[in-house]
């Protein structure tokens, strides 16, 4: 702390301001305001000035080892290290749906393709480092996310896989004015699954990192966050449940709902998973393994209950819209239950639907991302800084797939029902260890 000698100043006791290395001399505040007004380069940057040590910019390189760089030499820094200088290659490997199929195994294949250059002029060549797995990834594989016969649909083949992904820019065109190339970015456009991909630049959403706690933020934080506020439209001191929520954006529903002051009840299958859910403040673990989700739904929360985020559809769509509250919220994200099958995703009857919520003034709202995209990097952002200050966890599935040709293995794990957290596949293991140590 110092005292500059102004009017105020003088009526500090002057014991203290002895004690403290004396008055600051006002000429000394004015020069330090006239150089950060002169210096553009100093833009954003703190001046510290003091009797002891003059003038001195903040934080220097000592004070940002000691307070960036983590205690331990296993965490990584928050913030990125960049720009990073890449060598472009002549070709690389994708996957790209080649049969339409609900076996995402079956449906695609890898293939090599040139790296053409240069990209468009409203273009930004993004270098993959993470790209995440989705349960919905079969149902691209099978075409369900294009309108139209599925003759319509098999003229487009072959067409790339993957839904999002994290890197580092290796390309501009020539009209990109606001990006950089070796900087962090994610994607969340259909190509994700390969070693570089070229988006427009109005679709890259810059990041701090690129490593797959970034990716678990993206479809699956994404979701969690907008789906609850928006279509859950969720408030405080509510009972919120949650299906499927050891997963990927499961993980992120039950804290974020716990962050809005409400109490959570997730239901899971497996000691590992319930370990997980206990771990992030569910206040109420159910292990359908070990507990009837019925019996406890109809014995605790005899008033049902305000909010349901499911994912899993079919036989726990139907538990879950006979749980819900007077005036309850239930968002449908997904049905995973139902993407696989020897007919893939086939529609469910639900029967007295329109009786039941009508009844009770209870809303089912349908959820999906793509919809809401200009709410993408505000919510993004959202989620970091509550990741960056402890107050959000990110559990990445410690299963590792390396390289484009796990993809597959990746998303059948997935479907197997084992995974806990977010399912990621590190396209590139030798960059993801060189950013690792930065």
């Amino acid at each position: 702390m110092q005292f500059v000698e102004t009017e105020m100043g003088a009526k500090v006791n002057a014991k203290l301001v002895d004690r403290m290395g004396g008055f600051v001399p006002m000429q000394m505040v004015i020069k330090g305001a006239f150089e950060l007004i002169s210096d553009e380069s100093k833009a954003s940057s703190c001046l510290w000035i003091t009797n002891r040590r003059g003038m001195e910019y903040w934080p220097t390189p000592e004070e940002e080892k000691k307070y960036l760089v983590g205690s331990s030499p296993s965490k990584k820094r928050l913030l990125f290290q960049g720009p990073v200088k890449l060598q472009l290659p002549q070709s690389f490997e994708k996957i790209v749906v080649h049969t339409l199929d609900h076996n995402f195994r079956k449906a695609t294949r890898v293939v090599c393709t040139p790296l053409q250059l240069p990209i468009g002029p409203h273009q930004v060549l993004v270098k993959i480092i993470y790209a995440g797995v989705n349960a919905s990834d079969v149902n691209f594989s099978s075409g369900r996310y294009f309108t139209g016969n599925k003759n319509d649909i098999s003229s487009r083949l072959p067409f790339d896989a993957g839904f999002e992904a994290v890197g580092i820019i290796a390309a501009l065109g020539e009209s990109v004015r606001d990006l950089k190339i070796g900087t962090p970015a994610a994607i969340m456009t259909f190509g994700s699954y390969a070693e570089f991909t070229v988006v427009p630049a109005k679709h890259i959403l810059p990041v701090p990192r690129p490593d797959p706690e970034v990716v678990a933020m993206l479809t699956s934080g994404l979701t969690a966050s907008i789906a609850l506020e928006k279509a859950g439209q969720m408030e405080t001191r509510k009972v919120v449940l949650v299906t499927a929520a050891a997963g990927g954006t499961g993980q992120f529903a039950v804290q974020l709902a716990k962050l809005a002051g409400n109490k959570v009840v997730a239901t899971c299958g497996g000691k590992e998973k319930a370990m997980l859910l206990k771990e992030l403040g569910v206040d109420r673990v159910i292990d359908y393994k070990a507990e009837n989700i019925k019996t406890v739904l109809k014995e605790e929360f005899p008033k049902g209950v305000d909010i349901i985020y499911e994912s899993v559809g079919g036989d726990m769509f139907d538990l879950c819209l006979n749980a819900l509250a007077v005036h309850g919220r239930l968002i449908v994200i997904g049905m995973i239950s139902q993407y696989q099958g020897e007919h893939g995703w086939r529609p469910s009857n639900y029967t007295g639907l329109c009786e039941k919520i009508l009844a009770k003034s209870q809303t089912v709202a349908g959820f999906f991302l793509v919809q809401y995209g200009h709410l993408w990097q505000q919510h993004l952002d959202r989620l970091f800084n509550l990741f960056s200050t402890g107050k959000l966890k990110v559990s990445v599935d410690p299963k590792r797939f390396n390289g484009v040709r796990a993809v597959a293995d990746a998303v059948e794990y997935l479907h197997s029902g084992k995974s806990v957290g977010k399912v990621v596949v590190c396209i590139d293991p030798t960059f993801s260890e060189q950013t690792a140590k930065l």
